[in-house]
């Protein structure tokens, strides 16, 4: 199957390409990227004044299945990545049963091989149930299909047990996510301890809790040598040790949330459930210093943590809803509206942080950039189109975002995954097809 995409702005940070380009499509490849391109095609989109990037990647979803199919499917959760630009995801494994075993991460890859429109990558547990006491058959693991570990949701506290994950990560050549969270401080916490926790009286997760493993990471990575990336940094303190982690060569990487960068502990003023994440939103000097290491590349990735709860979950209230935020289709509207068209932050940076920073971390031998004789994964945006977050037109089986009924200057116009629309805009089919 051949299609030709005409007139598009190609931004692609990996290839260093910022500028007007045809693509040709052949089979699922990239086959022509050039200026002006006169082929025959199967069908031929017209991309003017659209931007065209690398298939966005996320490195940290919760799809829910096994166990909790009533939250999110594979489906389901690879119909919401579709329509958020994702051709990518990385699905966690606090699933029921936890992906802790060969078995499951076969099962997962099946599964998704014939109901997800875009690619899903397991990532199995560190330990057997991700409970932190023995680890999990990682070898085995990573034979069945996994692309990487982590105990996501649960911080592994045994530090010998988190160095020989880190050993055998690094000897397969795999990475190593950590949940950074001391739990003897975060114990009946629900929102950031704070201003607005005094005010609401409700227990608090101080900094320190996330800080504190952040460190013990960082001083295991620097005196053995074997790489570590950590999960959904949200305090400044945390920036700060990554920082002084970088300087002394110490082999980390990290990641942030779209709602760690946009959204302040202010917003739990209104007791609104869907905004209670794990780490908790912070104060607008975290989200400050997060903004900065993220343009400056300290931080290397943006990362959804799409976590889909009921709503009977959920409306119990502040204090007893779980934790999590539905991220998969608001990520990207979201973040060119508030972050880049508002506050001026670099498209290219937040687009190299979607695409080419979760590639490298993952070593994918094709994505995160748009290449000759590479898989065609393919964003197509509308930098000026307008998204509004309704329950009713969402993919995802649920709907706990506390953007529900925000509008976004920012829209995902198509997404292609191996070279074949997985999701096409309503709004502009006419305009494509012109």
């Amino acid at each position: 199957m051949k299609l030709l995409i005409k007139k598009g702005h190609l931004l692609d940070p990996a290839e260093k390409v910022d500028g007007q380009f045809d693509l040709l499509l052949v089979d699922g490849l990239v086959a022509e990227i050039k200026p002006d391109l006169e082929e025959k095609a199967d069908r031929i989109i017209r991309a003017d004044g659209f931007l065209i990037t690398p298939g966005l990647i996320d490195l940290h979803t919760h799809l829910r299945e096994p166990g909790d199919e009533q939250k999110e499917t594979i489906e389901s959760g690879g119909r919401a990545a579709a329509r958020g630009g994702f051709t990518t995801i990385c699905c966690m494994p606090n699933t029921r049963p936890v992906n802790d075993r060969s078995e499951i991460t076969r099962e997962i890859i099946d599964r998704a091989r014939k109901s997800s429109p875009v690619r899903v990558l397991p990532i199995a547990s560190v330990s057997r149930g991700e409970q932190g006491q023995e680890l999990s058959p990682m070898a085995e693991l990573a034979l069945a299909g996994a692309a990487g570990f982590s105990d996501d949701g649960q911080p592994i506290t045994n530090s010998a047990l988190m160095k020989k994950a880190m050993e055998i990560a690094a000897q397969l050549g795999l990475p190593l996510i950590d949940h950074c969270e001391e739990t003897n401080l975060t114990r009946n916490g629900v929102i950031n301890e704070g201003r607005v926790s005094r005010l609401l009286k409700l227990g608090g997760i101080p900094a320190a809790a996330e800080e504190i493993m952040v460190a013990r990471d960082i001083i295991l990575a620097k005196d053995f040598g074997w790489p570590v990336h950590l999960a959904h940094l949200s305090t400044r303190g945390s920036v700060g040790l990554l920082g002084w982690a970088r300087a002394e060569g110490v082999p980390v990487t990290a990641e942030v949330t779209p709602h760690h960068l946009l959204l302040t502990e202010e917003v739990l003023l209104t007791g609104n459930p869907d905004a209670k994440v794990n780490p908790p939103l912070r104060t607008e000097e975290d989200v400050k210093s997060l903004r900065q290491a993220l343009e400056t590349g300290l931080i290397d990735i943006i990362a959804t943590d799409h976590a889909p709860h009921t709503e009977e979950e959920k409306k119990v209230g502040l204090e007893k809803a779980p934790f999590g935020i539905n991220g998969l289709e608001t990520a990207l509207p979201s973040l060119l509206d508030l972050l880049v068209k508002k506050e001026g932050f670099p498209l290219s940076r937040l687009i190299e942080a979607l695409t080419a920073g979760p590639a490298k971390l993952l070593a994918l031998k094709s994505g995160g950039r748009i290449k000759k004789g590479q898989i065609a994964d393919l964003t197509i945006i509308d930098l000026e189109g307008k998204t509004t977050i309704r329950r009713e037109s969402m993919a995802s089986k649920s709907h706990n975002t506390p953007f529900l009924g925000a509008t976004f200057t920012g829209s995902i116009v198509m997404t292609f995954a191996s070279g074949l629309p997985v999701y096409q805009n309503k709004n502009y089919d006419k305009t494509l097809n012109a």
